[in-house]
């Protein structure tokens, strides 16, 4: 009966704590990815969390906030990971403009080792320099030691080619939503 009691105390106690922290964790959340929108688009006077829609490819679903100003598109921050990390699955946000060029990168998260494959994160070094205003139709999102137009991290190519993967995951889906409002905006003859 003892061991009963400190169960059920212990477990009441643990979804007490978890109903407390549910809200801030994600606030906090939605936060973050507000931030990283608004870092990787150009300007916008929407509210692009409020019209977020998912796309999907190979089974895979991958969020899109669209950015508009006065309307119109002026580019799509596209949600998008890689497994291929030498620490696990990296999420990023990239930021295309309208005509498809990169115009921003920022990684949502990842467990890459530090000092290494972290340099991935702006600030660190300047590997995500190199992908701003690139158009991935012209630019081989592959590491150069692979035939690619990027530069890796040094002793962290794993990872470069991780970042890679999700970057041309994103163009994969910004050329959906592309062929997408292509389609809506001829009419119908």
């Amino acid at each position: 009966m003892t061991l009963l009691a400190i169960c059920f105390v212990a477990s009441a106690l643990l979804a007490g704590v978890y109903a407390i922290t549910k809200e801030p964790i994600d606030a906090a959340q939605i936060a973050k990815t507000n931030y990283a929108i608004a870092k990787v688009v150009p300007k916008f006077d929407n509210d692009p969390s409020a019209d977020m829609f998912a796309k999907e490819i190979d089974g895979k679903s991958f969020n899109v906030y669209p950015a508009k100003q006065g309307g119109a598109i002026v580019g799509y921050a596209i949600e998008t990971f890689s497994t291929r990390g030498f620490g696990g699955r990296i999420i990023l946000m990239v930021g295309f403009n309208a005509d498809g060029t990169i115009n921003n990168t920022a990684v949502l998260s990842h467990t890459e080792t530090p000092g290494l494959g972290d340099k991935m994160v702006e600030g660190k070094s300047n590997f995500s320099v190199q992908f701003k205003g690139k158009n991935p139709a012209d630019f081989k999102l592959i590491v150069k030691k692979d035939g690619g137009d990027v530069d890796a991290i040094t002793a962290s190519t794993i990872s470069s080619r991780a970042f890679c993967d999700a970057v041309s995951k994103a163009y994969d889906v910004y050329k959906i939503c592309a062929k997408d409002v292509e389609k809506k905006e001829v009419p119908n003859e």
